[in-house]
């Protein structure tokens, strides 16, 4: 089966917004990137459209329509009626002479098939067997209910798209045509795969290779005046196209109205049993056709699109157009669609309660449903857990508390004293170490400010002046503590934080030492006296020896006192 829609590889880092986005919850994230789950996807192109790193991958079907016009002299396009706002051009025949430039045999609108099925629409409606009728033109909205509504099959009307419409009609009059289909539509390639016509390419495709081909529409001259075919059909491609296309002859019985957009068509869906004559016109992009995920649309254009459409429909009725479209009366436009199975695994209660365990939710209460991961119920997470579909670390309330609690046990066992103040030097954070070092509690501690407890003027050249201190020596009268203290500051959080290291026992062995040095220093002094006097009763003796001998001395002396200089300066 070919992959119509995927992601390329891209700067995906656990954002979930394409699934946030997705109707129907076909995206799984695997090692940190989006992956469309096929068998669930509606091809809706919704999460292309507001992914941040433009990840969007189309089946390309370029090479294979190129291929096909160079082994056909009979290929026969079919074109989209929203051509009109993706290209801003206000007559077909431009387009007509851009598609057979590239080598198409010809191009007419796939607007005559939109025209056929409205006309069973019609017969289906006053037959009377519909309680409510749903429109069959979206291939996104036909797969959302033949893969997520089952109960609301019975109400989808039996007849095919306006695209398979319009192939048949042009199979009919021309059997050996080899048809392709070009519009917005990405639900579109997998319906023309699925029916058997030998291509399907998007607007933002055939724009491709008009580009590759120098073609460009706003220079091609048309000098064919004839009239068009007056065909309100071409309303299609914008909300409340099809009910338009009626042209008032409303079937009476029902209530004709239209919603667009995947998370409006869901709600109706949800509900459709719970009304009755009602005719839905379904829509999965948000202002129908024109909006489509493959337009040519900038941005905040889909009014001007709609305007554009209007005034296109219009021009053939003012300039006296043909007023009636022939389609031959042999060809069957029905087509029942079946439900389809996503192939899902439907957990046990049991294993629902196991997953959210698993996140820290035994309860209702637990059960946030903050729709963080992407998923609108923490159940529904915990369902696409043991499908396969996500893992347990999408949950990011779960796993901030995870990190909170590590972070917090890690602090708190640390040997040394932490200490967190903000910008005013009020103290936000304290460990176990370091209330022990000042004789307070967590919960006194957290009502002072650090000035309180020892002298800020490490932390105030943190805070004021962005300077780090490091290895200042400080001495904690209040539990006769000696500490070696670094206070770093934060400068993105307004904070800074000071680490404690007890150093009293150490600072005691080292002041034991230098008393021992001292005491050796004095001793030495002593011998060196004593010394000396011997020295001088027998200096006729030895000579030179006893100043060398006192020389000697001497150093040792000074090599102590230069010890116990350095350890004072330390």
């Amino acid at each position: 089966m070919i992959n119509f829609l995927e992601f390329k590889p891209a700067k995906c880092k656990d954002c979930y917004k394409c699934l946030k986005h997705c109707p129907v919850n076909a995206i799984e994230v695997i090692n940190h990137q989006a992956q469309i789950i096929s068998s669930r996807c509606i091809l809706c192109g919704n999460c292309t459209l507001i992914c941040p790193q433009n990840a969007k991958k189309v089946h390309n079907s370029i090479d294979e329509v190129l291929d096909l016009i160079k082994q056909n002299d009979n290929v026969i396009a079919s074109v989209a009626p929203s051509f009109v706002s993706s290209f801003n051009i206000d007559d077909f025949e431009v387009i007509r002479e851009a598609l057979k430039t590239i080598g198409f045999k010809d191009a007419f609108e796939t607007a005559i098939g939109a025209y056929a099925v409205s006309r069973e629409y019609e017969k289906l409606l006053a037959s009377g067997k519909f309680k409510n009728f749903i429109t069959s033109a979206c291939p996104a909205i036909n797969r959302m209910i033949q893969l997520y509504y089952h109960d609301a099959l019975k109400y989808l009307a039996p007849v095919v798209s306006p695209m398979v419409a319009h192939y048949r009609i042009i199979k009919a009059n021309n059997p050996n045509a080899k048809v392709v289909f070009i519009g917005p539509c990405i639900a579109k390639k997998r319906e023309a795969y699925e029916n058997n016509l030998d291509g399907c390419l998007t607007f933002e495709e055939i724009n491709q290779i008009f580009k590759k081909e120098n073609i460009d529409l706003r220079k091609i001259n048309i000098t064919n005046t004839t009239k068009g075919v007056v065909n309100s059909a071409k309303y299609y491609p914008i909300s409340r196209g099809i009910i338009k296309s009626f042209d008032n002859n409303f079937v009476k019985g029902y209530e004709y109205l239209a919603m667009d957009g995947n998370q409006k068509a869901r709600e109706i869906l949800d509900n459709i049993d719970k009304v009755d004559g009602i005719f839905i016109e379904l829509n999965s992009c948000d202002n129908a056709c024109v909006n489509g995920p493959c337009s040519l649309l900038s941005k905040g254009t889909s009014l001007n699109a709609n305007s554009a459409i209007r005034k296109y429909v219009r021009k053939d009725i003012v300039s006296g157009g043909t007023s009636k479209l022939e389609i031959p009366d042999n060809i069957d436009f029905s087509y029942q669609f079946k439900p389809l199975d996503a192939h899902d695994r439907e957990p046990s209660e049991e294993e629902i309660k196991d997953i959210l365990a698993r996140t820290g939710k035994y309860s209702k209460e637990d059960e946030l449903n903050c729709g963080a991961c992407g998923y609108d119920t923490c159940r529904k997470k915990a369902w696409a857990v043991i499908n396969g579909y996500a893992d347990i670390e999408m949950c990011v309330p779960y796993m901030r508390k995870k990190a909170e609690s590590m972070s917090y046990e890690i602090i708190q066992n640390m040997p040394n004293g932490i200490i967190v103040c903000d910008d005013n030097y009020h103290i936000k954070e304290i460990n176990s170490m370091a209330c022990k070092l000042f004789l307070v509690s967590p919960n006194e501690a957290k009502n002072m400010f650090v000035y309180e407890l020892m002298d800020s003027s490490a932390f105030e050249g943190a805070l004021e002046k962005k300077k780090n201190t490091y290895h200042q020596k400080i001495d904690i009268l209040k539990t006769h503590s000696v500490v070696d203290m670094s206070v770093i500051a934060l400068r993105e959080e307004h904070s800074a934080f000071a680490v404690l290291k007890d150093i009293t026992e150490k600072q005691k062995v080292k002041n034991e030492f230098n008393k021992l040095r001292a005491n050796t220093i004095n001793t030495t002094d002593e011998v060196i006296k004593k010394q000396m006097r011997v020295a001088q009763e027998i200096a006729s003796v030895l000579g030179e020896t006893v100043a060398e001998t006192k020389v000697a001395i001497l150093n040792l002396k000074k090599s102590l006192e230069n010890e116990n200089k350095i350890d004072e300066d330390e």
